[in-house]
């Protein structure tokens, strides 16, 4: 296995991008993909899309582990993003660049022409790549609010939003955060942000950094209503009530009017310097991983007995159902000391009355649902399948809700020692989906994510809807998820790839899903790794 040498950080900015938007500029996003053989590339990262810009200066960063020793083709793609869905093949293309993660890293700027195909450049477009590494795992946390902003619309007040620059060691400025817009508001309070202190300054507190405090256009002509200069050591002020306020200066305003004092204060509620844990940091910390299954046994799957049907068990005995069981499963029991995984089923008839059951042990035992190991959720499995009748309705509610149970109670002992993984394999016909919408955003506030792999080949858009990617999940009375713990996968995608693809895709967000539980929470790992004691 290759050791990851670092993390590295990679800034993205483009120029002259095509404009392929009638009436307006381009709204572009970057794409970063890896080559992982075969000429197939899986996605790694995306940036943030800005609107009507067609020379983009992107404030989220990509991040990509380096490996010296292995050449990491990597490609960049550019997309004008008209719609809100995740997938970028219904968006246009503005162009792309291949290259090496050493060519970037070993030239600290890479400055490529933008191309639509091998050969064929689009248009006068290019693409700056920067590589920074990623040394110090601590963040900034910042609060920040002002008053008496400059009036900059004609019809309203302002819609002002805040960008903040680091002075890089060559001499430009560097954007490296960018806050939400707030609209009409001359005194408004933006979000509670954080930012990586290798992001924001390199580490170096007395680094100048620049904040331009500008009013939102939605055309792309924002208008500066003011910035000034400071570092980190001076933002640091901010503590425990003390606040730190600066004058917002628009230099022409200043050079043209004698009375001229400011155009706003910003003031710096609190900031704060705390350290960011991995995933690693919380697992090697003690963190346990709990493991349960739920399959539907939903009479849309078809007769068991019938090849047709998904749960139909093959000569060699497997189906999909079974391979989504055996790859999720391998690779989630490493991390479950006991290897003890509760397993259930719904939507079935089950012995001996025969009644439906939405949340239903597979081994028949309701006070012991626990099988040994994934060969026990497998031979559990097999075993009910002859004894229960397919039914209906697809519920996922209630064994949503049966895990947030258990994921309450530890998250009542308010450490970092159990997080919960559902995992729901399903045909896609559900028929709760308020229910499930409501449960999933009551689950996001606890130590839990849902993972669902779709089987067969039916629409599974009711699916997709539960992922969130293509917005934030919100619950019938529109409360918005506290964060996204939904991975929803078509089994039909992994058909013919290997069997560590699909636990690969599945798995992917729920180091991230665990992470920002813990952070949401400020728990740090039960046992703090030697290195990040404070």
């Amino acid at each position: 296995m290759a050791q990851c040498v670092t993390k590295i950080e990679l800034s993205i900015s483009c120029e002259n991008l095509l404009d392929k938007d009638v009436g307006s500029k381009s709204d572009p996003l970057c794409v970063l993909l890896q080559n992982i053989g075969d000429d197939q590339w899986a996605e790694l990262d995306r940036t943030e899309r800005i609107k009507n810009c067609q020379k983009p200066e992107f404030s989220k960063k990509l991040l990509i582990d380096y490996y010296f020793e292995k050449v990491q083709k990597i490609k960049f793609g550019v997309y004008d993003i008209d719609n809100k869905s995740f997938d970028l093949n219904d968006d246009d293309y503005l162009g792309g660049t291949e290259c090496s993660l050493g060519q970037i890293v070993s030239s600290k700027k890479l400055t490529r022409p933008l191309e639509l195909k091998k050969g064929k450049p689009a248009g006068k477009g290019t693409i700056m790549i920067s590589a920074e590494e990623i040394k110090d795992t601590r963040v900034v946390n910042l609060e920040i609010e002002a008053r008496s902003l400059d009036k900059k619309d004609f019809l309203g007040k302002s819609d002002p939003f805040l960008e903040f620059y680091k002075q890089s060691d060559s001499g430009p400025w560097q954007l490296v955060y960018r806050s939400e817009v707030i609209k009409n508001n001359l005194n408004p309070c933006w979000r509670r942000f954080s930012v990586p202190l290798h992001t924001f300054c390199g580490g170096d507190f007395s680094r100048p950094i620049k904040v331009h405090c500008t009013d939102y256009d939605s055309d792309g002509s924002h208008d500066l209503i003011g910035s000034f200069e400071t570092n980190l050591s001076q933002l640091q002020k901010a503590h425990d009530g003390s606040l730190v306020e600066f004058e917002c200066i628009h230099p022409e305003k200043k050079q043209k009017k004698k009375k001229y004092k400011n155009s706003g204060i910003v003031i710096i509620k609190s900031c704060k310097i705390e350290m960011e844990y991995s995933f690693l940091d919380y697992i090697m910390g003690g963190c346990q991983i709990n493991f349960t299954v739920g399959i539907d046994f939903t009479g849309s799957n078809g007769d068991p007995k019938s090849p047709d049907s998904l749960h139909f068990i093959s000569p060699n005995g497997i189906n999909e159902y079974l391979i989504a069981i055996w790859s999720v499963g391998n690779v989630v029991q490493d991390y479950d000391t006991d290897k003890l995984f509760p397993a259930f089923g719904f939507g079935a008839q089950v012995p001996p009355n025969f009644q439906v059951s939405h949340e239903f042990a597979l081994n028949f035992n309701p006070n012991n649902p626990y099988c040994e190991g994934v060969q026990g959720i497998v031979d559990a499995y097999r075993q009910a399948l002859p004894q229960i009748q397919l039914y209906g309705p697809t519920n996922f509610s209630p064994i949503i809700n049966h895990v947030a149970r258990f994921a309450a109670q530890a998250a009542q002992q308010r450490i970092a020692a159990q997080y919960f993984i559902l995992l729901i394999i399903t045909d896609g016909e559900i028929t709760d989906l308020d229910e499930t919408r409501q449960a999933i955003v009551s689950a996001s506030k606890l130590p839990m994510s849902v993972i669902i792999v779709g089987v067969g080949n039916a629409d599974f858009k009711a699916m997709e809807f539960l992922d969130g990617d293509n917005g934030v999940l919100r619950s019938l009375t529109n409360e918005p998820v506290a964060r996204d713990i939904v991975q929803f996968v078509p089994f039909r995608r992994f058909k013919n790839a290997p069997q560590e693809a699909l636990s690969k895709t599945v798995l992917a967000e729920v180091p991230k899903q665990l992470v920002s539980y813990y952070k949401m929470q400020g728990w740090t790992p039960v046992k703090l790794p030697e290195a990040k004691k404070v």
